[in-house]
């Protein structure tokens, strides 16, 4: 195996996540150079293993007299909790090229710690200082080879200062590269002021020279907007505001071309890190926002089906994971997918997470459980081609497949009452593995039919679907992550939201914190909940639940008294709503033993085994306890799932932290199983 390209100096966790420091031998400025790198958990494994996931990244460049340590120390705790949460990473490069021979001179404003992100072409500098090559050119490059990490342009730039000027320069200079620019206090003229004026005549010879790297310059030769906004926040009392930064220059250079920039005086901060640190936060969230978009259309264009000319109305032949036999391993296998008829969509699926009711059905303990056949039901997926009659998609729609369908016929008392969203449309067929008019649309490759699954089978490249089946969503949200709202996190949120109706201040215990039950505890603290008790036997578990806002964890494995009792114990008369979310019929029990005395309602999600039964004393009920379940949450799927995902896209509903594994190609299916089986995976996504 050759020799990496890199050496990691070292490393430290943050949070979830990992800070390193990096070096290696740059062929743009001729010295050893070192980088900070902020990494997310859920990418971790892109450094430290075999993870190859496109990975968003942010770009910071740091001011005048800093290094690559700068801002990881003075900023970096805040912004890297703020990187975790959207998903993103940091990396910091260098301000100048540093080491034996590097030229400098003895000024703060020039030099090593000031190369001002350009390619000199003066002498003594010329030779070395090539730093807009180095952080537009050899460091994406290193980052997308190493650790996947950009690519496509999946990359934001920020910066502070000089850094400032330096990010709102080369996002400028190559708008299509970048998703988006922030700045604080940047440099916004330079070529009019005295640190740009001097290090411009040094670096490349005149002022005049400059102009290809002033911000406010660049601006004024467009015609048009290079970016949807450009976010700049400046102190009020910053020193070098009116001599050195002129940001009114730049807006008034903005205003002209149309381009937004939203400029935000703060009351008071000077030009320090404590300034950045302040409000770190709300520019990684404008990149991340960006980031999520880039991210989607990338995956759009991956993701582009072929012509629907050369597949529509003909059979396609695809891989598909098929369940043989219950406890047996899915069979990776070549099968024909047949066209859609009347009323029926082929898709495309783009992702698949795996669900606990897969595993559930291919243990055998699904009595609807027919074999062979394709299992899936969260998968997010692409529209290849629509049977005849078909109007609510078309070719090109993103979908998610939803096991619960919407009818909305006047006729169908279920879709047109608010109480329930179980329509019975095609309950029939669905469960006895077949699409509505009774047929198949999957064979093997010796012809025999293969069953289809809840009415989905996205554990195949292409499906067939009902029409009703099939939730129309934003493009905006990647598919790998839209996916989720198939099955586990909206049923989640709607047992709260739509099936108990949580009030503000209640209080909520919830067991079993697999997907469905940290959904649970967002829902509950989405809704206001004051005390959430997450209730499992694994306390591997409990951080990611206090993250999304338990107030108390409970090992039950551990108490010498009946959880009921343990909890009735904590709150006095017990919690005003519970959720089961096991599956297991003595924790419903408990679950509902545990409700409020004289108003609590308990809420079973798990699916219990074939032939199990609950139980509880009917006194339980008398004294004023509500007993229910829900299935989907509630949501009336083609309604309600579209809703979900654009709140996912307005940054009001994040789903990142529900992704614990992420792997590549059908075939890799049972390893997202093993992965389940582990007792630490929430969901696995596995793309196609």
């Amino acid at each position: 195996m050759s020799a990496k390209p890199y050496t990691i100096k070292s490393t430290q966790r943050v949070g979830g996540g990992r800070y390193y420091r990096l070096t290696h031998a740059s062929s743009s400025t001729g010295t050893t150079a070192t980088f900070g790198l902020f990494v997310p958990s859920r990418f971790v494994s892109n450094v430290e293993g075999d993870g190859t996931e496109n990975v968003p990244v942010v770009y910071w460049l740091s001011g005048l007299t800093c290094d690559d340590t700068n801002f990881a120390m003075k900023a970096g705790p805040r912004a890297f909790l703020a990187a975790e949460k959207e998903g993103v990473a940091i990396v910091m490069p260098d301000t100048s090229p540093r080491g034996e021979g590097v030229p400098n001179v003895d000024s703060y404003d020039l030099g090593v710690g000031a190369g001002f992100y350009v390619d000199a072409t003066e002498d003594p500098y010329a030779q070395q200082y090539k730093m807009y090559s180095y952080v537009t050119k050899e460091l994406p490059a290193l980052l997308e080879a190493q650790f996947s990490m950009g690519k496509g342009g999946l990359r934001s730039i920020a910066g502070h200062s000089m850094g400032g000027h330096g990010a709102l320069t080369i996002a400028l200079k190559d708008a299509e590269g970048w998703a988006s620019v922030s700045a604080f206090s940047p440099i916004c003229n330079p070529t009019a002021c005295p640190w740009g004026e001097k290090a411009f005549k040094a670096y490349l010879g005149s002022v005049e020279a400059g102009k290809a790297h002033d911000a406010t310059e660049l601006l004024s030769a467009r015609t048009d907007a290079a970016f949807d906004d450009i976010l700049i926040d400046q102190g009020s009392d910053d020193e070098f505001l009116a001599g050195q930064l002129h940001p009114t220059n730049l807006t008034a250079a903005a205003a002209k071309c149309h381009q937004k920039v939203t400029l935000n005086m703060r009351e008071g901060f000077d030009h320090s890190y404590y300034f950045i640190a302040s409000y770190i936060e709300d520019h990684i969230a404008f990149h991340g926002k960006r980031l999520k978009k880039k991210q989607a259309e990338l995956l759009a264009v991956a993701a582009a089906l072929v012509d629907a000319s050369a597949t529509a109305g003909k059979p396609i032949e695809c891989k598909a994971m098929v369940a043989r036999g219950p406890k047996q391993p899915l069979s990776l296998e070549t099968i024909t997918v047949d066209p859609p008829k009347a009323g029926e969509v082929r898709v495309k699926v783009i992702a698949n997470a795996l669900c606990h009711t897969d595993v559930y059905t291919l243990d055998g303990l699904d009595p609807e459980g027919l074999f062979p056949c394709i299992l899936g039901h969260e998968g997010g997926c692409i529209v290849e081609s629509v049977g005849e009659g078909v109007t609510s998609v078309k070719v090109g729609d993103h979908v998610i497949p939803c096991y619960t369908p919407q009818c909305s016929q006047p006729s169908c008392i279920f879709c047109q009452s608010p109480k329930t969203n179980l329509c019975p449309a095609i309950r029939g067929t669905q469960g006895q593995g077949v699409m509505p008019d009774g047929t198949i649309r999957f064979k093997d490759k010796d012809g025999k039919p293969i069953y289809h699954f809840m009415g989905c089978s996205t554990m195949a490249e292409y499906t067939v679907l009902a029409e009703i089946s099939c939730a129309k969503i934003s493009k905006d949200l990647p598919l790998e992550k839209a996916c989720l709202f198939g099955c586990g996190v909206s049923t989640g949120l709607g047992a709260v939201w739509n099936t108990c109706k949580v009030e503000p201040n209640s209080s909520v215990a919830v067991f079993g914190l697999g997907a469905v039950g940290l959904a649970v505890i967002q829902g509950a603290k989405m809704a206001g909940a004051s005390r959430i008790i997450a209730v499992d036997v694994n306390e591997a578990k409990f951080p990611a639940a206090v993250a999304l806002g338990a107030t108390d964890t409970v090992d039950s494995s551990k108490l010498d008294t009946p959880v009921q009792s343990h909890i009735v114990g904590m709150t006095k008369w017990g919690a005003d709503y519970t959720f089961d979310c096991t599956g297991n019929v003595k924790v419903m029990r408990a679950a509902l033993e545990c409700a409020h005395r004289g108003w609590g309602t308990s809420c079973v999600i798990g699916v219990a085994a074939s032939g199990h039964e609950i139980s509880t004393r009917p006194f339980q009920l008398v004294t004023g306890r509500t007993w229910k379940g829900t299935a989907f949450g509630g949501f009336k799927s083609r309604r309600d799932v579209p809703m979900l995902v654009q709140r996912c896209i307005d940054g009001n509903l994040p789903v990142d932290h529900f992704i614990s594994h992420t792997l590549d190609g059908v075939g890799k299916t049972n390893n997202a199983i093993d992965a389940l089986h582990s007792g630490s995976c929430l969901r696995a996504v596995v793309r196609y």
